[in-house]
């Protein structure tokens, strides 16, 4: 059976990254899927607390069960759906996803001080790998907002200041304390992605220190509006595995109000949603390209 540790472990091998896209609705996890499928290669499905609620727990992992069993190898490499529980803050939910096999949960304390994140963490890192103890758990450190939204500034609290930035020996002391898999920190990068404008640069160097200091496998979050030579700088210094949410959202609604233009009396959803699901297919290949090197 594939699982998301070996796929992690193949990724850091080859110098790549895998993507990791989020879904609210069948038509973007559609994309995905067609796009993995088309390149064969394993990708990332998240779903936050409250894209679960809208979707379901056991629909979202019988989803992608079935597009699994369809088009996937279970015992060797190309495509390949894994599910994580993105940015889960209550410990009843995280758990929740457990109990569903799901392959990753990210429980999210990164908006609390150093001490109290690394306690509630570790708590969830305990019962998560209670219920399962294949389940990887991923921890964020630094806050980084907590929106996929379209900004005109920068969000209030997010870390961007060097001096706020998450350090290498927090970083250290954060995975020795938690038994986290994985790490998701504060390196320039920010949740949602600016109107008018490329998102901040990262801080490579800081990435690269921060790898050498924790040896696991490091998230970067807020992928959305980073420019290419940064993805492909983070991906060398460390990072194993990106989100992109804001994007396919982006892509999502261009390419229905595109629809809606051109039929303003359609009523079939499997008539208006073609559109978004070729906007949004263009966005995850160009961004599995870059990150895998295809």
């Amino acid at each position: 059976m594939r699982t998301f540790k070996a796929e992690l472990e193949k990724a850091e091998a080859k110098g790549i990254a895998l993507g990791h896209f989020n879904i609210a609705a069948i038509e973007q996890l559609n994309a995905i899927s067609d796009v993995a499928r088309k390149l064969n290669v394993p990708v990332v499905v998240g779903v936050s607390e409250g894209e679960r609620k809208y979707i379901g727990v056991p629909e979202v992992r019988a989803l992608l069960d079935a597009l699994n069993k369809q088009y996937g190898d279970a015992s060797g490499d190309g495509f390949w759906l894994f599910l994580n529980a993105d940015h889960t803050h209550d410990p009843a939910l995280a758990e929740e996803a457990a109990r569903n096999g799901f392959d990753e949960v990210l429980f999210d304390g990164g908006k609390f001080p150093l001490d109290e994140d690394i306690a509630k963490t570790k708590a969830a890192v305990q019962s998560l790998k209670a219920i399962n103890p294949n389940v990887l758990v991923e921890g964020e450190i630094g806050y980084i907002g907590s929106d996929s939204e379209m900004w005109d500034k920068i969000p209030e609290g997010a870390a961007i200041s060097p001096e706020t930035l998450t350090k290498p020996e927090d970083a250290a002391r954060f995975v020795k304390d938690t038994g986290v898999d994985m790490l998701a920190p504060a390196v320039g990068n920010i949740h949602g992605m600016f109107k008018n404008a490329p998102n901040p640069r990262l801080d490579i160097p800081r990435i690269k220190a921060i790898k050498e200091a924790v040896k696991i496998p490091l998230v970067l979050h807020g992928g959305s509006g980073i420019v290419d030579e940064d993805f492909t700088a983070a991906i060398a210094a460390g990072i194993t595995l990106v989100h992109i949410s804001t994007e396919i959202r982006a892509a999502w609604r261009k390419g229905v109000e595109e629809e809606l233009k051109a039929a303003p009396d359609e009523l079939a959803p499997y008539k208006i949603m073609p559109e978004a699901i070729r906007d949004m297919e263009e966005v995850i290949e160009k961004r599995l390209r870059l990150f895998m090197k295809l």
